[in-house]
C-alpha cells in the first residue's frame, strides 16, 4: 500500500485553510505548480477528487474535507513526535505554546514569562489568550502545550492541576451602601444591579453560581467584555460586581471611585489551574509550570481598601 507523504498532507490542509492554490503554496513555501502536483498525486492515490478548482480559488470536496481533517490530526501527531524526541530529558527547551483565558492572562502570564525565560534560556515561548473552550480545542489539537484556565472544567482527554483558590471580592462605587456595610455576605447582592462579563466568559457563570443568582433580564442589559471595563462600569455607578482577588492583587486598575470589599466568610469563586492534553509529551512541563505559579503567584491582601480591616473587625465584634 502506498501512503501519502506528510508534505502532501500539508499541501491539502493549507489548501483547505486558504481556499487558494497560490496562497496555499505561499504558506507552504513552495511554488504553485509544486503544490498543484502534490494535490494531484493525492487525488490519484485516493482515487477521488479532493478539490474543486474555480476561477477565484478552490474549495475542498466532501472527500477533501474528510481527508484534510484527518491530515491535520496526523500532522499534529508528527509535530508532537518531533518535539518529544528532540526535547527528551530537557524541560522547556525549544518552542512551547502556552494559553490563558482573559481573566487570568494579564495577572499570571507576566510573572510566569519572566521566571520561565530567566530559568530556561533555550525556551521559545508563544502565548495565546482566548476563551476556555477554544483553548481546550487547541490543547486537543496539540497546537497548545498548556493553558491556564479556571476550574472546575470537565473536558474529556484533558488533564488539569489546581494551583490556587481565587476568592471573589465585591467591587462597588465608593458611595454605595454595600461599600460601608459590616458583615458583608453574598445574600446582600440579591436585588442589586450586578454587573457581569458577557455570556460565554466562565467568570460570569462562576459569579452567578457562588451567589446562587440567575441571569435575569436586567443583568443581560449591561455586561462587559473585560474585567477592566467591568471596573469602569462600577466606577461610573452602573452597579456592583464581583472580581477575582487574583486580578485585584496583580494589576487590575481599580481607581479611587471603586471600593473593594471582602465577604466576612471568604467566597471562593474559582480555582486557577493549568490544563494539558492527556498523554502529551509536554505533560511534565505543564506540571512544572503549575509548580512555578504556586511558588511565585499567591493572592495577597493588597486589593482591599484601607477600611476593610476595620469592617471585618467590626463584623466579628
Amino acid at each position: 500500500m502506498i501512503l501519502p507523504t506528510l508534505r502532501q498532507l500539508q499541501f491539502l490542509v493549507a489548501l483547505g485553510e486558504t481556499g487558494s492554490f497560490s496562497r496555499a503554496a505561499e504558506a507552504c513555501h513552495v511554488t504553485q505548480p509544486t503544490l498543484s502536483a502534490g494535490i494531484k498525486e493525492l487525488e490519484d492515490l485516493f482515487g477521488v477528487s479532493l478539490a474543486e478548482r474555480e476561477s477565484r480559488g478552490a474549495t475542498l470536496t466532501h472527500a477533501g474535507e474528510i481527508a484534510a481533517a484527518r491530515a491535520s490530526a496526523l500532522l499534529a501527531d508528527a509535530h508532537a513526535l518531533v518535539q518529544s524526541v528532540t526535547t527528551a530529558g530537557e524541560l522547556f527547551s525549544g518552542p512551547f505554546h502556552l494559553g490563558a483565558i482573559p481573566t487570568i492572562a494579564p495577572f499570571v502570564l507576566p510573572q510566569t514569562v519572566r521566571v520561565l525565560t530567566r530559568r530556561y534560556p533555550d525556551l521559545k515561548l508563544y502565548l495565546t489568550e482566548d476563551r476556555t473552550s477554544r483553548l481546550v480545542d487547541q490543547l486537543k489539537a496539540r497546537t497548545l502545550d498548556a493553558a491556564f484556565i479556571a476550574l472546575p472544567y470537565d473536558a474529556p482527554g484533558i488533564e488539569t492541576m489546581a494551583l490556587l483558590d481565587d476568592e471573589f471580592l465585591l467591587a462597588a462605587p465608593t458611595g454605595h451602601p454595600l461599600a460601608r456595610k459590616n458583615g458583608l455576605s453574598p445574600e446582600d447582592l440579591k436585588g442589586e444591579d450586578l454587573l457581569l462579563l458577557d455570556d460565554g466568559h466562565c467568570l460570569r457563570e462562576h459569579a452567578l453560581s457562588v451567589c446562587r443568582l440567575k441571569p435575569g433580564p436586567g443583568r443581560d442589559q449591561v455586561s462587559a467584555t473585560s474585567l477592566g471595563t467591568l471596573v469602569n462600569m462600577v466606577a461610573g455607578g452602573l452597579g456592583v460586581s464581583l472580581i477575582p482577588r487574583l486580578a485585584a492583587d496583580n494589576g487590575l486598575a481599580l481607581g479611587p471611585d471603586v471600593a473593594v470589599r471582602a465577604f466576612v466568610t471568604p467566597v471562593i469563586g474559582r480555582q486557577v489551574g493549568v490544563a494539558w492534553k492527556a498523554g502529551s509529551p509536554r505533560a511534565a512541563e505543564a506540571r512544572q509550570l503549575g509548580e512555578l505559579v504556586r511558588e511565585h503567584l499567591k493572592p495577597g491582601q493588597a486589593a482591599l481598601s484601607a477600611a476593610e480591616a476595620r469592617h471585618r473587625s467590626n463584623a466579628r465584634e
